[in-house]
């Protein structure tokens, strides 16, 4: 009689163990969908089959803001502004070329300012604020920039100011060094346009906030 009720023990425990396991599987296989959204060819939170829009890499992604308006209408009298910028100017360590500027009527013009220097950073450089040829030098070793800013009023409390830059790269090559002007690609005016902004709002432009 022992060795039967053994074995019938044996068995009921064997078959209990496999039910288990089958129930295991079965939840595994049968991934429950948490989420509310119930239309059609959406999963919801289910993001391992079927057509819906799985996972979404690009959400909550900060977006570049677009390009400062050039020129930039200020809500300042033109006399406060010319003043702004000639201050903007030295502290950016831009001299003013006092031959060619005529602050009375609203033009303001900078002496060449040199930006980099040395062959291993001047060609990124050149790149980061103007369209430098590939197939032209690559012997650039020095860059500066010239700015030109124009401040034109609209009325008595609103003026436009223009920033233009003037980008030029010097390549020291065999027949000796030459200075070449090269295309803005508006990044040197945009950084101008940032700065004056803070100087005379006291912070960053409408929209651009940390």
């Amino acid at each position: 009689m022992k060795p039967l009720l053994g074995i019938l023990i044996l068995a009921f425990a064997t078959n209990i163990c496999a039910a288990q396991e089958k129930g295991v599987d079965q939840q595994n296989d049968r991934i429950r969908d948490s989420s509310n959204n119930r239309q059609p060819a959406v999963n919801g939170g289910k993001v391992d089959t079927g057509v819906g829009r799985g996972m979404d890499f690009g959400k909550g992604r900060t977006q570049t803001p677009p390009p400062l308006p050039n020129p930039y209408r200020f809500q300042v009298p033109n006399d406060v502004l010319t003043k702004a910028v000639q201050e903007l100017m030295r502290d950016r360590k831009l001299i003013v070329d006092e031959t060619v500027s005529r602050p009375d009527t609203g033009l303001l013009v900078s002496q060449p300012f040199t930006f980099t220097r040395g062959s291993v950073v001047t060609t990124s450089e050149l790149n980061r604020l103007a369209e430098v040829p590939r197939a032209d030098r690559d012997s650039w070793t020095r860059g500066r920039y010239t700015i030109v800013v124009e401040i034109q009023p609209i009325d008595s409390g609103n003026t436009h100011v223009s920033v233009n830059a003037r980008v030029e790269g010097r390549s020291d090559a065999v027949t000796g060094a030459e200075w070449l002007s090269l295309r803005s690609n508006g990044t040197a005016e945009q950084e101008f346009i940032y700065a004056l902004i803070e100087k005379v709002t006291g912070g960053p432009p409408p929209g651009r906030e940390q």
